[in-house]
């Protein structure tokens, strides 16, 4: 019997890519991609950050959060605006129509935890998150000792 415990980026990567085609088909009228609806997501709490800090908070690489900006830009889901104390810093912010369909985003969230969560009990859940964190913690220890 094959040890499962070698599998775990195998899993993961099939659940990212199911949940990505997932949310990118409930978004597809808005024109908004698996790569930008994070974006949205997290400046829905963060408003007004600035791309480097965007980048940093969701560890994704600059030039992927540089054009994933520029997309939703594009769209009107989000404004950059020069920070008034230095110039070499872009802040983006949410439009109103960014701000009108963030609960077409949060419902499409919450229908793929659903789905993925069904038969799950309370606890299985919060074990399944809390050991993915403690992945995510590991990672970016082992990450920062490299830089």
């Amino acid at each position: 019997m094959e040890d499962k415990t070698k599998q775990i980026g195998k899993h993961i990567g099939i659940i990212n890519r199911m949940g990505k085609c997932y949310i990118s088909k409930k978004l597809e009228k808005y024109n908004i991609g698996s790569g930008q609806y994070i974006f949205l997501i997290y400046l829905f709490n963060n408003n007004g950050m600035s791309q480097e800090n965007i980048s940093e908070a969701l560890h994704i690489n600059k030039g992927t959060t540089a054009r994933a900006i520029k997309k939703l830009e594009k769209e009107g889901y989000v404004y950059r605006e020069i920070d008034g104390n230095d110039k070499r810093i872009n802040r983006i912010f949410i439009t109103k129509e960014g701000l009108n369909i963030k609960k077409v985003i949060y419902e499409s969230i919450k229908k793929w935890n659903e789905i993925v969560y069904k038969d799950f009990e309370k606890e299985e859940k919060e074990s399944m998150v809390n050991l993915l964190e403690r992945a995510i913690k590991n990672y970016s220890t082992y990450k920062s000792q490299l830089d």
